[in-house]
């Protein structure tokens, strides 16, 4: 494993019980990368995603984040490792009774001994580079729109700087117009920032726009895994009723010919 590798999953089995989840995974994010992680619901992507933080332990298999195996890791060591990852929730999980700026400094209370005036100065930043103005900044969840909550929601995702982006359907529930502003926003973080993200997503937009890769999770593994054009040709079942319909073939409409 190179030192450009930020996640490496080995031969990952989960299962609860008699149900089987994933069936030997392996899967490699380089430095750098946008890797859209798509599937069905019920399909384990979730919990995928929370075996690469080291939330969640897999049945089998080995996980590396940062070059390090997580099952080997004490507490503390797992925890300074989650202090490189920022997470985008779905929906935005933003405190509902804290204000914007709340929500942003929290974070940098919480796992950075951060002087109150460099907080100040912080928060004002993320809202800076997401951009929404300061005013901003004295508002509660509920006074926002749903593209604003989202934009908050990243600013605290980017509040520690991290070299690792966990986005969980980050266009749910915007109108397009909304959605491909905030995909072009993320495209613009990327290149002026550098992260390598993870993203969970259906959105097909997003893929095509934002994605460097896909890794489609199907039948309990990974079934397909590369650039989103390539993938798009693929042949399994479920990757072909995800790109071979009216939208699909609108968004990678050479590819279906």
């Amino acid at each position: 494993m190179t030192a450009d590798t930020i996640i490496a999953m080995e031969h990952v089995s989960t299962r609860f019980g008699d149900q089987i989840v994933h069936d030997d995974i392996t899967l490699r994010v380089p430095r750098g990368q946008i890797l859209g992680l798509v599937g069905g619901s019920g399909s384990g992507k979730t919990t995928l995603v929370r075996e690469m933080i080291g939330l969640d332990a897999p049945t089998a298999g080995t996980v590396h984040l940062f070059g390090e195996r997580l099952d080997l890791l004490r507490e503390d060591a797992l925890a300074a490792l989650r202090g490189r990852c920022g997470v985008l929730f779905q929906g935005g999980a933003l405190f509902s009774a804290f204000t914007v700026y709340e929500n942003i400094a929290f974070p940098l209370q919480e796992y950075r001994a951060v002087e109150p005036d460099l907080i100040r100065d912080l928060v004002y930043m993320k809202l800076a580079q997401v951009g929404l103005e300061p005013d901003v900044a004295s508002r509660r969840p509920a006074e926002l729109s749903g593209g604003m909550v989202k934009r908050v929601a990243l600013a605290r995702a980017l509040a520690l700087e991290p070299e690792l982006l966990f986005l969980d359907e980050p266009t749910s529930g915007l109108d397009p117009v909304t959605a491909q502003g905030f995909v072009h926003h993320l495209q613009g973080l990327h290149r002026e920032l550098g992260f390598t993200a993870v993203v969970i997503t259906h959105d097909l937009d997003l893929m095509h726009d934002l994605c460097t890769s896909l890794a489609i999770l199907a039948d309990h593994t990974i079934v397909a895994h590369g650039s989103p054009d390539v993938v798009a040709k693929n042949q399994h079942p479920f990757i072909e009723a995800m790109f071979s319909g009216e939208r699909g073939r609108r968004v990678f409409g050479a590819l279906s010919a």
